[in-house]
């Protein structure tokens, strides 16, 4: 294939903010509340847009190596205090979701290079880690979010296994399950779908960049797998941390708000 995406201009952007002024019309006639926050989403991902091209223009023409790992150890940061505030009630939530989203990226991008499947290129370990990164926030959040709802809801039954001699570990390992269960729902959800209800992202991004389906299919078969990876060890990681402080010395259960 020799063919070129066209790539939007500027007043391409401005005509697609059309698109976000519809959504907000839709918001304040049904008075759904939500016009502010599609207002302040759309100009935040505009000025952090920008923002960010202007910096990857920076690391991709003077950085290296180690300005690529720098940009993904802030990414990890980032991830892991959004999606250890989705469970404020859980001790040490924000610091649990970083270790979960840092080894989840570690290991998923880690293979990645090993085995040389990306190169370790800024351009490349960049754009793959921000997925890789993204994955595994999702997946924590969801994960520590519903070991919080667990600790709260299921007490009586915790603490009902606690007393019949069970372990936490024991009397937890339903609950345990459970979350991480429900954090991979959308991964799997994914994985079994791609290409059957849509055409994602790298793939997309790929063939409107002239490459030939079949290479992009290969890339994207990469990026699923990796994606399906990330979540999986961000959320049992995410889950087996929180577990362990949801309980004292004592084996107690912990209380949560």
């Amino acid at each position: 294939m020799t063919q070129t995406a066209n790539i939007p201009t500027w007043w391409g952007v401005v005509a697609s903010v059309a698109l976000v002024l519809l959504a907000m019309t839709v918001s304040w006639r049904d008075q759904l509340g939500l016009t502010k926050e599609l207002a302040i989403a759309a100009s935040r991902a505009f000025v952090q847009l920008l923002a960010v091209g202007a910096l990857l223009l920076i690391v991709f023409d003077r950085g290296g190596e180690l300005a690529a790992f720098c940009w993904l150890a802030i990414m990890v940061v980032i991830a892991g205090k959004v999606a250890g505030r989705r469970a404020p009630g859980i001790p040490g939530s924000v610091r649990h979701a970083m270790t979960a989203v840092a080894v989840a990226t570690a290991s998923t991008v880690g293979v990645l290079l090993v085995f040389r499947v990306i190169s370790v290129e800024p351009q490349v370990v960049i754009p793959v880690g921000g997925m890789v990164v993204s994955a595994s926030m999702a997946a924590c959040a969801l994960a520590l979010r519903r070991t919080q709802d667990a600790a709260i809801d299921r007490r009586f039954a915790v603490e009902a296994r606690l007393s019949l001699g069970l372990t936490a570990k024991e009397a937890f390992a339903d609950e345990h399950r459970n979350a991480i269960r429900t954090a991979l729902i959308p991964s799997i959800d994914s994985t079994k779908v791609v290409g059957l209800i849509s055409l994602p992202g790298a793939m997309t991004g790929l063939i409107l960049a002239g490459v030939d389906p079949l290479e992009a299919i290969r890339y994207q078969i990469v990026v699923m797998y990796m994606l399906l990876a990330a979540g999986s060890l961000s959320a049992f990681t995410a889950v087996r941390l929180a577990q362990r402080t949801l309980f004292d010395d004592a084996e107690r259960l912990v209380r949560v708000k």
